[in-house]
């Protein structure tokens, strides 16, 4: 399943840290986990296998978007409907791809109970991304916070590696700051349970010292930018244009940032109405991705009309893209 990947010399060098019942969070500069952090969406052939090859190609493109840094599997990337074995041939596929570029790389650890995801944060550690993320076992919903502290304990003990815990459901301000305390190794938060704007604040006059990143297509990132934001994940398919309003944002050119940011939420809006096929559609647009196929039933397919907005949209924020 991953020895065509996985070299027997890394897993020797990996093996004291596997076998570690506790490992101590590392003293690895994390000073470039900042800015935009796309999350890598996961192409499909037309028999529905995950394409790997058009999986490396999107890490290329991001690259080339000018991108801050790389995440996958996460919501996006569709993950729960995504085997075992696909998740660890893609992201050694994704680590192998990025090797020697400017992104960092963010691994995603989440399954659906713990010792799955104990495997996947021991699995990632061979690979040394520069951090791992996870969700709670599920998605969304109300939580045994109890639990839930158990849940990421055991993914903090089972790799050295910076952690980023995605917020989701009940999972306050007050509870992130207690796993802080209990967890050396946390260091982010990726915020979506509830207003990221609002928390932001809260976070700050808690004294917490984590670095909250926060997703939802990047809709109110100009007014969390002012607030302090170490980072956002948004979607993969108009990176670079997050990427100008990041960039312009932080050099003082508040304009072009304005600019910047009126292109992406064309998108924003279209990608809230149609989901993750509208994403896909506009990888396909872009050449990225040979179909905009996604698994699942969780969005309809795109009508005719969708895919007439969407190319509509492209064609008219098209010039003013990094990457043509």
């Amino acid at each position: 399943m991953t020895d065509r990947f996985i070299s027997r010399r890394r897993l020797l060098a990996a093996a004291p840290l596997l076998l570690r019942p506790g490992v101590q969070p590392a003293r690895a500069a994390t000073d470039k986990l900042r800015g935009i952090f796309p999350i890598v969406q996961t192409p499909y052939t037309a028999s529905g296998a995950v394409d790997f090859a058009a999986l490396e190609q999107e890490v290329r493109f991001l690259d080339r978007c000018g991108v801050h840094g790389i995440v996958w599997p996460q919501r996006a990337s569709q993950y729960q409907y995504l085997s075992f074995s696909e998740r660890i041939e893609g992201v050694e596929r994704i680590a192998a791809a990025n090797q020697g570029r400017k992104p960092a790389l963010v691994i995603g650890v989440q399954a659906s109970d713990t010792a799955t995801a104990v495997r996947y944060a021991r699995h990632a550690a061979t690979l040394r991304p520069d951090a791992i993320i996870a969700l709670p076992t599920k998605d969304r919903g109300e939580f045994n916070l109890d639990e839930v502290a158990k849940y990421f304990a055991a993914i903090a003990k089972a790799c050295d590696l910076p952690l980023f815990i995605q917020t989701t459901g009940n999972m306050s301000v007050e509870f992130m700051t207690k796993l802080e305390r209990e967890m050396p190794i946390l260091q982010f938060v990726k915020d979506e349970a509830g207003d990221p704007v609002r928390r932001l604040s809260e976070f700050r006059a808690r004294g917490s010292r984590l670095r909250v990143f926060t997703g939802n297509h990047g809709r109110t990132l100009i007014e969390e930018m002012i607030r302090g934001v170490a980072g956002n994940m948004p979607a993969s398919a108009w990176a670079d244009l997050y990427v100008q309003v990041w960039d312009h944002w932080h050099a003082g050119r508040h304009n072009q940032a304005l600019d910047a940011f009126s292109k992406a939420q064309l998108f924003i809006a279209q990608a809230t109405q149609y989901g993750f096929p509208a994403i896909h559609y506009v990888l396909r647009l872009r050449g990225v991705f040979p179909n905009a196929d996604i698994r699942g039933s969780d969005f309809p397919p795109l009508d005719d009309d969708a895919r007439k907005s969407l190319r509509a949209t492209y064609e008219f924020v098209k010039p003013h893209l990094t990457v043509r």
